[in-house]
């Protein structure tokens, strides 16, 4: 009798296991899904260490605004000016919508030494011109991107960007689109959203 529960035991617990794996790990995190015909790509945001910054990134989300916005810019080593500090990001958003592109809110900015989060391989980040002028574009860091953190070199104002989130499924996407061909940093084509949703 002992025998048969102890195998019964030994069968459940690989089953217990398989299941666990197929668990995606999410650390109650809401995430992203950014389709495109390249591939999908999966966002974790971090509203725990940048609330604002989420909150108003979820907001264009749930509102459907995203809706035939593209990645459309991409920063490399190659076509940024030769005395610039140089970064390797892919730009998104609205700017180059194909309906009327919406009036949206800007963002107070919360830089890195604030939030704790750093532009490392995959973050995702709201893109700027003064500090508190985010809205709706945003970009992905390819590799470390320390220059865009606050004090960093990047941006003369020393005050960095607002990263606010990662990619935990879909790099080799964002790669994909990344080494695209560009025209003075501007993909060409650009690469539409499908759709981009809670996940």
């Amino acid at each position: 009798m002992k025998r048969g529960l102890l195998q019964g035991a030994f069968i459940l617990v690989p089953l217990i296991f398989l299941h666990a794996c197929k668990e995606p790990k999410t650390n109650g995190h809401p995430q992203v899904r950014i389709e495109t015909r390249d591939g999908d790509i999966v966002v974790e945001l971090y509203e725990d260490k940048a609330p604002k910054t989420v909150a108003a990134f979820l907001k264009l989300v749930d509102d459907d605004v995203y809706d035939q916005g593209s990645f459309y810019r991409v920063w490399n080593l190659r076509n940024q000016p030769s005395d610039a500090e140089k970064a390797e990001l892919l730009q998104g958003g609205l700017w180059n919508r194909r309906r009327k592109r919406p009036d949206v809110p800007t963002i107070p900015h919360e830089s890195t030494n604030m939030t704790g989060l750093l532009h490392e391989n995959g973050t995702i980040s709201m893109a700027r011109n003064e500090p508190g002028t985010a809205s709706s574009e945003f970009f992905i860091c390819i590799e470390k991107q320390p220059g865009l953190d606050f004090g960093g070199k990047n941006n003369e104002d020393g005050q960095g960007y607002a990263p606010f989130g990662k990619v935990i499924k879909g790099m080799e996407v964002v790669l994909t689109i990344f080494h695209r061909t560009d025209i003075d940093q501007y993909i060409d084509p650009p690469v539409p959203f499908l759709k981009v949703r809670r996940n």
